[in-house]
């Protein structure tokens, strides 16, 4: 018989917010900047501890083969990202989406994040690509998110608070590090606008963001402690509160010149791979004691 006390405890537990296990957080790297062949990539990936990688889909059908066996070879998960193609027509673009996005499919990935529309095209314009992926993942059972990103139809709060509402169906890969510089300021966990778009979000974008960049030079220096644990924050509010069974998030600390570089020599201030690396650290310790 279990003592009332331990029933009580029980009971207060189960009612909490889900709180996920660091196992069952995935973690992908992005092969943005990557000078390594695929192999060395691939090997590197998996000996620091990441889950899967998240890259363009390759268009050369040689290096699709290499990259399949690639992932074969060392037990790892893709996601591929997708995007809308800004520089065609808007109807050209639409069709375009849609192609290419049922290529990507045949692959089978965990998920697809898209890069999706334009800042220059209206809400309706935008909510059309929303509504070819809303329809293909249901016939795939492939999760396609949307990254909040600048320049896309995501690229503030509120405009993707108004997309929210359009667009119920809209599923978010959250990179935050953008909406920071769009704004201008380090935007919190209580922001209400915040609020409203983050139970949309199946995906993180774990980069470090500050009022005037979307990336800090380095995330492990003190002086961006604030900014790292307003990010850390929200991205682990995210995953506690979310449905998903198994959260996704990739690293995604960019090469110059999202990386800064000292004058005259483009030499990088910071290594762009250490980076992703403490920022994945980072997050799994605040699961650390689940």
């Amino acid at each position: 018989m279990i003592p009332r006390i331990t029933c009580l405890f029980l009971l207060v537990v189960n009612s909490l917010s889900p709180v996920f296990a660091q196992q069952q957080l995935l973690f992908f790297q992005t092969d943005w900047g990557n000078e390594l062949s695929v192999d060395e990539f691939l090997k590197r990936t998996k000996n620091d501890g990441y889950d899967g990688i998240e890259v363009w889909f390759p268009s050369d059908e040689s290096v699709q083969k290499e990259l399949k066996a690639g992932l074969e070879k060392y037990d790892l998960k893709i996601m591929f990202l997708h995007g809308t193609n800004k520089g065609l027509p808007y109807d050209e673009a639409l069709k375009s989406y849609e192609e290419n996005l049922q290529k990507i499919i045949a692959w089978n990935p965990i998920k697809i994040n898209s890069h999706t529309g334009s800042d220059y095209w209206t809400l309706e314009q935008n909510k059309a690509f929303i509504d070819v992926t809303v329809t293909a993942s249901k016939e795939s059972g492939i999760p396609i998110v949307h990254e909040t990103h600048r320049s896309r139809f995501s690229y503030s709060v509120p405009l993707t608070v108004a997309m929210v509402k359009a667009a119920p169906e809209l599923r978010l890969n959250l990179d935050i590090s953008h909406w920071m510089v769009v704004h201008e300021r380090l935007i919190k966990l209580d922001d209400p606008l915040l609020q409203q778009v983050l139970s949309k979000v199946d995906h993180i974008h774990a980069r470090i963001g500050f009022a005037e960049g979307p990336q800090v030079n380095n995330p492990a220096a003190p002086e961006w402690q604030t900014a790292l644990d307003t990010h850390l924050d929200i991205w682990e509010h995210i995953i506690r509160n979310s449905a998903q069974d198994i959260y996704t998030i990739t690293t995604e600390f960019g090469p110059p010149p999202y990386l800064p570089t000292v004058p005259f020599s483009n030499v990088p201030i910071a290594d762009q791979w250490e980076a992703n690396v403490f920022i994945m650290k980072a997050l799994k310790a605040r699961f650390a004691n689940d």
